[in-house]
């Protein structure tokens, strides 16, 4: 390779762990708007494996917007990104495939499931606790591909292999 094709992969592989970094802090700010902006116009997600839906990415955003209503505090930890470049009409780099695991830690909102996540909850020490009520753990598969606006997804698919209520939540019965 010379050090030009060496230095466009480099730098493909920072815009592309931007547009995965982008991603999950738009869900996590829940700004949609922002969230559709991350895919190519027929983009698709698919969330059924967490208990969600497999549709557009216009179409995740919607329900996604209501779902997160559920917990207004969210915290997407993406790790372990395995990137590996495809071809897309002869073009080599044009199609990029990320595996990233993820643990994403929430809050419930007040008055949400059984009253969890109460607002002026005293934590150790009597300070107001902000510790997830519900944390789940997963696989991402992205495809990326390069647009004329950039590196933009494809296809997002969640493979949620855990789910864990933490202690707290667990001694508050649901109503």
């Amino acid at each position: 390779m010379t050090q030009r094709v060496e230095l466009a992969a480099v730098m493909d592989r920072l815009a592309i762990d931007s547009l995965i970094t982008e991603y999950a802090v738009t869900v996590d700010d829940g700004d949609w708007d922002a969230y559709q902006r991350l895919f190519t116009p027929d983009g698709r997600a698919d969330y059924s494996s967490a208990g969600g839906v497999d549709a557009s990415a216009a179409e995740v955003a919607v329900w996604l917007a209501q779902t997160m209503r559920l917990f207004p505090m969210r915290q997407h930890l993406i790790v372990n990104r395995r990137l590996r470049f495809g071809t897309l009409d002869q073009d080599v780099g044009d199609v990029a495939q990320v595996q990233a695991d993820y643990v994403n830690p929430m809050r419930f909102a007040s008055g949400e499931a059984g009253e969890k996540g109460e607002a002026g909850e005293k934590g150790e020490g009597g300070t107001e606790s902000s510790a997830p009520d519900f944390i789940c753990g997963g696989r991402y598969a992205f495809t990326a591909l390069r647009t004329e606006q950039g590196w933009r997804l494809s296809q997002v698919t969640v493979q949620e292999k855990w789910r864990q209520m933490t202690q707290r939540s667990a001694s508050h019965p649901s109503g």
